[in-house]
């Protein structure tokens, strides 16, 4: 069900409040100046990917990704952040050895010696046989092609579950970090020291890690600053809201593989901002941007304080340094926030149009029919309101000028289908019904087109699929694309 629209003085009031929240600078017009359009190439929103699990690196001058797909390791690269939602996805690896070719999850990727080693956890269809492997690359390109080169198992831990592995470089030497079964979860933190990027040397560790839940640490990342080593590690059940990221340190001398070596900050680090509407989120990664000048997290999140797996998107944000030496994290922004791109990035010219026709580029939107439309989506929308209607007939059509329209909003149990024209072209059915309420949701991706001024008009056809409560489709935000 759709909230009421609020009253015009305490609707004024409610977007004053979600422009503070939702964006650093004052929307443009629709008619933006130069100057503004040249902001709008330096800035970017999430999220950056549809799927969960992501890491990152900047190599050969583009942003190189992956997130979870299941069934095969995908890499997106641009040359721009902002841009990543919108590049084509590499298959970079795919497997037929029945023994781990299912369930391919949390995918990272590192350069040793002008190679580059893909990690990664696989199974054969049952969860508890996942187990950790590493890919070669065949020469020095992060999208590969790679060959399979070996599964890594600690000698004390030959047979067991084991998921998201990661590498911890300390004072000269190669460990393997990871998820797997120890004396205090199922999902503990492990740390095995390495004699070569695919050969495990030695047993592995337990780490006692806390994290204010008592289910699982997983997803280590590890970052290197004032003389110490910062790990930090996901607890909680990734499908509940308080997914968060919690932290240890070990000085620059110590040994990795002594437990009480590592130093436990209390409390989390990262964790949900019911505010902005960001929950669960986790499972991250550390980049620097371009010129090396500045450090970035990159995090999977929700939209939703239900329980589930579904609608965790990737996201960034530039991260700092605490007065103690450590990383911070900071507070997860809302998921459409508008912010600069890393130092360096060559900017992406993509900007967004609103759901009433506010834009920081060239472009716009129309509707035609009675819609609805408010605030009562507060931080589920972008700038805190959207349209939406089950009229059959119904348009809202977008006008703008440049490459690719991505359409975002919310996926809701009262949506039904809507017809999706490109430039007057053939129709294309999309439902924007979802089996839980989720805010700023990717519906559809244009096709890529030649630049230029281009229609992308969306239509309430009153269809919905059996488990949809109602016919409703949402407008809320899009996102042009110049490249």
């Amino acid at each position: 069900m759709r909230a009421r629209p609020i009253t015009a003085s305490a609707t004024a009031l409610f977007a004053l409040l979600i422009g503070l929240i939702w964006a650093p600078q004052a929307p443009a017009t629709t008619s933006p100046t130069a100057a503004a359009v040249a902001a709008a190439s330096g800035t970017f929103r999430n999220p950056l990917n549809t799927g969960p699990d992501p890491f990152m690196t900047y190599a050969n001058g583009a942003y190189h990704l992956t997130t979870t797909q299941g069934g095969s390791i995908k890499m997106w690269r641009s040359p721009s952040l902002g841009t990543l939602l919108d590049a084509e996805p590499i298959t970079v690896w795919t497997d037929t050895d029945a023994s781990r070719n299912q369930h391919i999850w949390a995918a990272e990727f590192y350069r040793f010696d002008s190679r580059w080693y893909m990690y990664y956890t696989a199974d054969d269809g049952v969860d508890d046989h996942h187990r950790l492997y590493v890919l070669e690359s065949a020469g020095d390109d992060p999208a590969g092609p790679y060959r399979f080169k070996a599964k890594l198992t600690p000698p004390n831990h030959t047979n067991d579950f084991a998921i998201d592995p990661g590498i911890l470089q300390h004072n000269g030497r190669l460990y393997l970090a990871y998820s797997g079964i120890n004396a205090y979860q199922h999902n503990g933190l492990n740390i095995a020291p390495l004699s070569n990027p695919y050969t495990v040397s030695g047993d592995a560790v337990a780490l006692n890690g806390a994290g204010g839940c008592p289910e699982v640490r997983e997803g280590p990342e590890f970052l290197y600053r004032n003389g110490r080593t910062w790990m930090t590690y996901s607890t909680c059940d990734t499908g509940k809201p308080d997914y968060q990221v919690w932290e240890m340190s070990l000085p620059s001398g110590a040994d990795p593989l002594v437990a009480s070596n590592w130093t436990q900050r209390s409390g989390p680090v990262f964790a949900r901002n019911d505010a902005r509407g960001v929950f669960g989120p986790g499972h991250h990664a550390f980049f620097r941007s371009p010129d090396g000048t500045e450090d970035w997290i990159i995090y999977h999140a929700k939209t939703t304080s239900d329980l589930t797996y579904s609608n965790r998107t990737t996201r960034a944000q530039k991260i700092g340094w605490r007065a103690d030496g450590g990383p911070d994290l900071g507070i997860p922004l809302a998921l459409g926030a508008t912010q600069n791109l890393p130092s360096g990035d060559p900017g992406s010219g993509n900007h967004w149009i609103n759901d009433d026709g506010r834009s920081s580029g060239n472009g716009t939107v129309t509707y035609q029919g009675s819609w609805n439309s408010g605030t009562g989506c507060a931080a589920q929308c972008f700038w805190g309101d959207d349209h939406w209607s089950d009229r059959a007939g119904n348009t809202a059509t977008f006008t703008f000028t440049g490459t690719r329209l991505a359409l975002l909003s919310v996926k809701d149990t009262g949506n039904g289908i809507a017809g999706i024209r490109v430039d007057g072209g053939a129709e294309q059915r999309v439902d924007f019904h979802g089996p839980i309420r989720t805010g700023e949701t990717l519906q559809y991706l244009s096709p890529r087109l030649p630049y230029g001024t281009h229609t992308v008009q969306v239509r309430v056809t009153g269809e919905r699929n059996s488990s949809a409560g109602a016919a409703f489709v949402s407008v809320d935000r899009a996102e042009v694309y110049t490249d």
